[in-house]
């Protein structure tokens, strides 16, 4: 299968420029970036994607074997880049996908002029022991899998307000219930695993690219001290906090969102 195809790769924006690549996260696909993209694509060239099990992806391209830890994803980032040959680009992932990007940077850190991490979470799991702070019990993210597997449109139509927040703006939990009951529920169900169980606070370290993680000022998922420890783990990163609050800032502020996507892109590192 073309990678093209695979994956649902589309490339909007002004050819010859900066290429930015946004990459989406749990339960969603690219058209999440829909009101970040008209505001970047005058000054960048926009590369899109839907991760393989979401979108206009090709579904067949999906197995369980391959998708099953973070590697698999990290590996499709990076067939992409070079099946576009476009020159480093701007990794922008959002939520699971920012490990994503810190995996594949750390493999190949030529492929790209730096990151964006976008509310990340290298661990979404307390460890008491090392005095991390991920925002969930095991006991909590193992009931959330279990609600999950039970009954996936009633754990997304639960789960999705809280995840997206602005609970005085019901339509953006809206159009993410909606996103994540497009999904295959046995793909979301290996996904989900992948995006709650992974733990890449080791991996943070292999990053040897510009770095700017940028963290909601009030996020139910990932909260101030994950994206702290992120910058920490991360030599020579810049932590910003985004006034947007929950935890997909590309829906409920798009224009604060591309704005550092663009400084950081262009001459901000």
């Amino acid at each position: 299968m073309d990678v093209r195809s695979r994956n649902h790769v589309t490339v909007t924006g002004r050819p010859d420029a900066p290429v930015v690549m946004l990459a989406h996260g749990f339960g969603c696909d690219q058209n999440m970036w829909r009101l970040v993209v008209p505001l970047l694509a005058p000054d960048f060239t926009v590369v899109l994607f839907d991760h393989v099990g979401a979108g206009r992806s090709d579904l067949s391209s999906w197995s369980e074997q391959r998708y099953s830890t973070m590697s698999g994803y990290a590996e499709d980032v990076l067939d992409i880049c070079r099946e576009l040959a476009l020159g480093p680009v701007t990794f922008v992932g959002h939520s699971v996908s920012a490990m994503m990007g810190v995996l594949a940077a750390a493999r190949e850190p030529d492929v790209f002029a730096g990151l964006v991490l976008l509310a990340p979470s290298p661990c979404f799991i307390d460890d008491p022991a090392s005095g991390y702070t991920g925002g969930f019990s095991a006991q909590d993210i193992e009931e959330l899998l279990e609600s999950l597997d039970a009954n996936y449109l009633g754990w997304s139509g639960a789960m999705a307000p809280v995840i997206a927040g602005n609970p005085d703006r019901p339509e953006l939990g809206e159009e993410l219930t909606n996103s994540f009951c497009r999904t295959d529920p046995d793909i979301a169900r290996v996904f989900a695993r992948v995006t709650f169980l992974s733990d890449n606070r080791e991996d943070l370290a292999g990053v040897r690219v510009p770095t700017l993680v940028a963290q909601c000022s009030s996020d139910a998922i990932a909260p101030p001290e994950v994206g702290a420890f992120v910058r920490s783990r991360i030599a020579g990163s810049r932590l910003i906090t985004l006034n947007a609050t929950g935890h997909c800032p590309q829906l409920a502020a798009p224009e604060e969102t591309a704005a550092a996507i663009a400084d950081f892109a262009g001459t901000g590192r």
